[in-house]
């Protein structure tokens, strides 16, 4: 039962059904999309497998299927409402971390619509599924009253995570195209933008190499902008003058890069050039090693 675990898991229903009542008010921002709620693993030990889900409250008791990939939807029910409900796992607090998910159907597995993510963001916020950090995100979270203020602002700290490890995102809306900046990926502990003391506190512990955020507010990106994932696992490009290589060799080329390691192997170096006053807009070059310590591939963002 998970009413017997002590500090378990747990959301409020209450903000959850506004969340879903967000996503019908706003849902024209992503028409053919349906909303999910999705559970993440947060700490290295969380069994993701069999998850116990219920809403419950004093005379409430009623169970949530949670599909294979770990997403679920909740039904509507006056009582749970009325009684304050709580979304429960029988899983202990700080196991999981919990996202919204607005998916648009027919689009390939390394593509999301941006009007999408913006809406999960929306949502995400109304529904109170973000964690708080001891930061100044935290703290920032904590002045914030609106979710809107906050998912319309050009650089969101909002995490979103991919289905597998990423090297690269890049938005596509016609002709234009634009990598994000690596400062905007790996939950910003690569570049220094996160302190490491407060990874243990952000719910990208164990997901950092698949977090990434997106410049939401930035309304010359459309809604219907193609958000698309370079996964760390695919393909070089033929032309990578780098692939192959190993550490040494690109030391004696480049020096030393910014380097962040993950759980996997892999480890990404960046070199960055440009006003230091303003990282997202300088020109990088990305390198990935994988855990031989050759170079998997590289690519070059050109400064905005």
């Amino acid at each position: 039962m998970v009413n017997a675990v002590r500090h378990p898991v747990d959301k409020s229903y209450r903000k959850m059904v506004k969340g879903m009542d967000l996503f019908e008010r706003m849902h024209a921002m992503a028409p053919n999309a349906t909303l999910r709620y999705r559970l993440f693993p947060r700490k290295r030990d969380t069994n993701m497998d069999a998850i116990a889900l219920h809403v419950v409250a004093d005379d409430v008791d009623l169970p949530v299927s949670v599909a294979s990939d770990h997403t679920f939807t909740l039904g509507r029910y006056a009582r749970a409402l009325d009684e304050n409900a709580a979304v429960r796992s029988e899983r202990k607090a700080g196991s999981m971390t919990w996202r919204a998910e607005v998916r648009t159907p027919g689009l390939a597995s390394d593509t999301r619509r941006l009007g999408d993510l913006r809406l999960e963001c929306l949502v995400g916020m109304e529904a109170g599924l973000v964690s708080h950090y001891p930061s100044l995100f935290g703290r920032l979270m904590d002045l914030i009253e609106d979710g809107r203020d906050f998912c319309n602002r050009s650089s969101v700290p909002y995490l979103f995570f991919a289905d597998r490890p990423l090297f690269d995102v890049t938005l596509s809306s016609g002709a234009r195209r634009q990598s994000v900046s690596v400062a905007q990926l790996y939950g910003g502990f690569a570049m220094g933008r996160a302190p490491k003391e407060d990874l243990p506190y952000c719910d990208c512990e164990v997901l950092l190499d698949r977090a990434y955020s997106l410049p939401l507010g930035e309304r010359s990106w459309p809604d219907d902008t193609l958000v698309q994932f370079d996964y760390m696992d695919a393909a070089a490009p033929a032309d990578d003058f780098f692939a192959g290589s190993t550490k040494a060799e690109v030391v004696a080329a480049l020096g030393e890069g910014k380097a962040i390691r993950f759980d996997s192997g892999y480890e990404v170096w960046t070199y960055q050039w440009g006003p230091q006053e303003r990282p997202l807009a300088q020109t990088e070059y990305v390198v990935l090693f994988d855990a031989a310590g050759r170079v998997a591939k590289s690519r070059l963002r050109s400064a905005l």
